[in-house]
């Protein structure tokens, strides 16, 4: 069973979809005691980086959100969430995120190597090159092209947690992770076959985890 956290910023309406769509059980809840039930959790996100990371400290979500992460068990940040899932970002001045992954958040330059202006946000279709095929993320899943909206983009020093990028002027780490803290910059939920196949694997991942458990 996944659960969806409700922090009032995520776009849980078509993240819902498409697990009803891939048959796959979750529930979404603001409630820590209640997600605390789960299986794994999805950290889905739209807005401000600050914004966000308040709503989850005001909520109490975040101490429970550590210990989720500090006990192994799966996690997966979309879009905003994702970024959340880094060391922080500088949006509105500097916020400090959860530090599982390390790297920042910052604006886009908006400009391409050759200097011309490129348009922020990143929005639209986008292909996607993997570097680490074999993740279980991707299982099964072929390089194609995934739907962005951000206008921040993470720098990483540590291309071990890069498991796919794309290009918007410079490299976008569109899907990260290290064990079983994973993110895609990307909406899964929107991007076809490509999101619904990771989306999928997801539930997997979270199916065989709690079944190592039992």
């Amino acid at each position: 069973m996944i659960g969806i956290i409700d922090y009032g910023m995520g776009n849980l309406y078509s993240v819902k979809k498409a697990l009803e769509r891939l048959g796959i059980p979750y529930f979404v809840s603001e409630h820590t005691e209640e997600l605390a039930e789960a299986d794994g959790l999805i950290l889905p996100g739209v807005g401000a980086f600050r914004d966000a990371m308040n709503l989850i400290r005001e909520n109490g979500q975040f101490e429970f959100i550590e210990h989720w992460a500090a006990d192994g068990k799966p996690l997966l940040g979309i879009c905003l969430g994702m970024q959340l899932l880094f060391e922080g970002s500088d949006e509105h001045g500097e916020t400090e995120g959860f530090g599982f992954l390390p790297g920042f958040a910052r604006r886009f330059s908006g400009k391409d190597s050759q200097g011309r202006r490129l348009k922020v946000p990143h929005m639209g279709w986008n292909s996607l090159t993997f570097h680490q095929p074999d993740h279980p993320l991707l299982k099964d899943v072929e390089e194609g092209h995934a739907y962005f909206v951000h206008s921040y983009v993470i720098e990483t020093a540590d291309p071990d947690v890069l498991i796919a990028t794309s290009d918007y002027g410079e490299t976008v780490p569109a899907v990260v992770g290290r064990g079983e803290i994973m993110g895609t910059q990307f909406h899964p939920e929107k991007s076809s076959t490509v999101g619904i196949g990771m989306l999928k694997n997801f539930g997997a991942i979270v199916r065989e985890r709690s079944g190592a458990h039992e």
